[in-house]
């Protein structure tokens, strides 16, 4: 009982103070203070603070030359070594768009002249495989055409090679076969909408007249799915220029391209100027390639007809 009547005092004059502290003024002004504001705070002196720090190191470690001058366009163009790899990059990029069209066109054909109530189902499973990351399908064509790989075991295995082959590997031809499996899908839809456009009548009517399957198609269907043609060779041709994951991954020294190059400008040799002087010559002259490309097919479709 006296232990008890002892230790009251001291609870009751700590649950006043604490209730005293609560009260004072300090304290409510802080817990008017929402979270909210706070984020809101944070977000507001966060980027002034990233300038701040950015001027600083600017001003104290880094010497910028704003001196305008096309010293680094002269260097993209003239420099050997860019001058190759935007060759190659323009190489590989039409052969690419060359082989996928190739490839494309019979399947959008046989779908669109043939697939009758299971185009649907067609389209479907030809979209399937490209639900995966791109990443993993590049990694796959690694596997496939790696030292040990899936092809070179099955050369082996037919009899045709004695050792694994080094040369599927690691080189431009390796890129060429990644990117045109990568784009295949992206070449047959335009083509296949193309087609679905192709008046029927037109095709039976050149049957009636006397032409046989192959001159109606080079007659009428090929010239009248151009459009799809075009469509799709750009729609390949223009994104494979600027590719970068597939040459770092299955290219090697041999399939190295401009964008390589330009990430290694902004990357390592932090040389922000020429990276983007070779990324507008590259944009320019895939401009102008796809222009011309344009240009070529609507003339050969003139002459056609």
């Amino acid at each position: 009982m006296t232990v008890a009547a002892e230790g009251s005092p001291p609870l009751r004059m700590t649950r006043v103070r604490r209730n005293a502290l609560l009260q004072s003024e300090p304290v409510q002004g802080f817990a008017l203070i929402s979270p909210t504001f706070l984020y809101a705070l944070i977000l507001l002196v966060l980027p002034i603070l990233v300038v701040i720090a950015h001027s600083f190191w600017t001003q104290h470690y880094l010497t910028i030359d704003r001196t305008f001058t096309l010293e680094n366009y002269r260097v993209a163009l003239a420099e050997p070594i860019y001058r190759d790899l935007l060759w190659r990059s323009l190489y590989i990029s039409l052969t690419v768009s060359l082989f996928t069209v190739v490839l494309a066109y019979p399947i959008a054909y046989f779908i669109s002249f043939h697939g009758g109530r299971h185009k649907s189902l067609w389209l479907f499973l030809i979209t399937i495989p490209f639900w995966t990351s791109y990443l993993l399908r590049v990694m796959s064509w690694k596997v496939i055409l790696g030292y040990n790989g899936v092809l070179n075991s099955g050369l082996m295995g037919l009899g045709i090679i004695d050792e694994p082959s080094t040369a599927l590997l690691y080189n431009s031809s390796a890129v060429i076969i990644t990117l045109t499996h990568a784009w295949a899908a992206f070449a047959i839809l335009p083509i296949f909408v193309s087609l679905e456009k192709v008046d029927r009548t037109l095709v039976e009517a050149a049957t009636d007249l006397g032409d046989g399957p192959l001159r109606s198609f080079l007659r009428v269907t090929l010239p009248l799915s151009a459009p799809g043609v075009i469509s799709a060779a750009l729609i390949v041709m223009i994104p494979t220029v600027g590719d970068y994951v597939t040459p770092k991954l299955v290219g090697g020294k041999d399939g190295v391209m401009i964008a390589n190059a330009i990430q290694a400008q902004f990357g390592k040799a932090a040389n922000w100027p020429l990276g983007a002087a070779l990324s507008v010559t590259t944009m320019l002259i895939v401009s102008l390639m796809a222009g011309a490309t344009v240009l070529v097919i609507r003339t050969l479709q003139r002459m056609a007809r």
